[in-house]
């Protein structure tokens, strides 16, 4: 998610003696993975689980059903990547973003006030789409917004230190994290399963050890319990029907800082792109967090973002900008990924289209062409026809703002 007034560029911020040096052209590849990303979340509209089910026999559309959809638990899917991958280029932006404000004259104080305005709108930007189909403020934070707004102070204070304290800030978190959780006792025998939402023969339940992470009996489901009914509700906040929680920041606040990190190594690399470096973080990220759940000690859960799944996911999304840098910045293939460009300039605007227009487009498309027209390949692909249609017009709303230069910013 696009969180800077400046987007990154390949090379930016001062000299040594801390002149300011020109700003060149806009980082194609970060643009481009960012686009990735924010397709990913509108494609939901294509609605490939619907078409699975009138074709059950089909292998593709199965596939392409659990890419688009979460897991139910552990593991993950191509869906379960766009969370981490919005957090990680947050951080990748953020070393663009300072240096492009202290070349401004930008003192220390003003430059806190504005993130700290920004983390404040995010969380209430996050709260306001949570509520538009209540009869009241619905206060949840536990959805993508709120998660990066709660942590970006806490990264943009980060990024003013020195990379080892960076890494130390990141094993504290996650290690501290972690060891909160085990801590906390685990569901016994007698556990009232139902009472947080949850079959008492759910398969995806842990046993032993990693029963500590197991949904809505953990840390993080007793926090919620508390902290959420602290503010009006309809009714008593019992649990989070997916598990999501509201303490997930924490370790959300770590895939920032592996986009810091990934930042401030292409700043460095400058003209060079470090794809190397990015290769080998993202192998040892996701080993790391496979060695974790494989040995038993933190499974690889996304909706409560485990200390594992961080270092997982933040593989995932090194080797991702690896794969864009060395395909569009050190091959020169730049012209495919412009419907990718259009989309990740404006990423802000894409989050509000997806989550404010669909059942505006979807309703107006039925009324003025027809539904028939959507059946044209057979009634079965009519959701997935229907989906495509709208993603036209995300797309060519974005590039109508592409090319007046309209970019909303946060």
């Amino acid at each position: 998610m696009t969180m800077a007034v400046d987007e990154p560029r390949a090379k930016a911020g001062a000299d040594a003696g801390g002149k300011t040096v020109a700003m060149p052209q806009r980082n194609v590849a970060v643009d481009a993975y960012r686009g990735l990303v924010m397709l990913l979340m509108m494609g939901e509209v294509m609605s490939f689980a619907r078409v699975a089910k009138a074709f059950p026999q089909s292998l593709f559309w199965h596939i392409l059903a659990y890419n688009q959809t979460h897991v139910e638990w552990s593991g993950m899917g191509l869906h379960d990547t766009i969370q981490p991958g919005f957090t990680f280029l947050v951080g990748v932006a953020l070393p663009y973003s300072l240096a492009s404000r202290v070349n401004k004259g930008q003192s220390f104080a003003r430059m806190l006030a504005h993130t700290l305005w920004r983390s404040l709108l995010l969380i209430a930007l996050g709260i306001w789409l949570r509520s538009l189909n209540g009869t009241q403020t619905y206060f949840t934070f536990e959805d993508t917004l709120t998660q990066i707004g709660m942590g970006y102070t806490f990264a943009f204070l980060l990024a003013f230190c020195k990379p080892k304290w960076q890494w130390t800030a990141l094993g504290t978190i996650l290690f501290g994290y972690w060891l909160a959780w085990a801590l906390y006792p685990a569901p016994g025998p007698g556990f009232d399963w139902a009472a947080v939402g949850v079959a008492p023969n759910w398969p995806y339940n842990f046993t032993g050890f990693m029963a500590h992470w197991n949904k809505n009996s953990n840390l993080g489901q007793a926090f919620d319990v508390w902290f959420l009914n602290l503010f009006p509700r309809a009714s008593r906040f019992a649990y989070n029907d997916g598990g999501y929680l509201t303490l997930s920041f924490i370790p959300t606040l770590g895939t920032m800082l592996l986009g810091l990190r990934a930042g401030e190594w292409f700043r460095a690399a400058a003209p060079k792109i470090p794809v190397k470096r990015f290769f080998v973080a993202g192998v040892l990220l996701m080993a790391g967090g496979l060695l974790l759940h494989a040995a038993h000690i933190c499974p690889i859960v996304k909706r409560i973002w485990t200390p594992s799944w961080t270092l997982f996911s933040g593989g995932v999304c090194f080797l991702f900008l690896a794969a864009f840098s060395w395909i569009i910045d050190v091959k020169g293939f730049r012209k495919w990924s412009f419907p990718l460009v259009v989309v990740g300039m404006n990423s802000i605007a894409a989050y509000l289209m997806a989550h404010l227009w669909e059942e505006f487009i979807l309703r107006n498309l039925h009324i003025n062409l027809g539904y028939r027209i959507f059946q044209v390949l057979g009634p079965g692909l009519e959701p997935l026809m229907l989906g495509i249609a709208v993603m036209v017009v995300y797309w060519l709303c974005l590039y109508w703002m592409y090319r007046k230069r309209i970019f909303l910013r946060i």
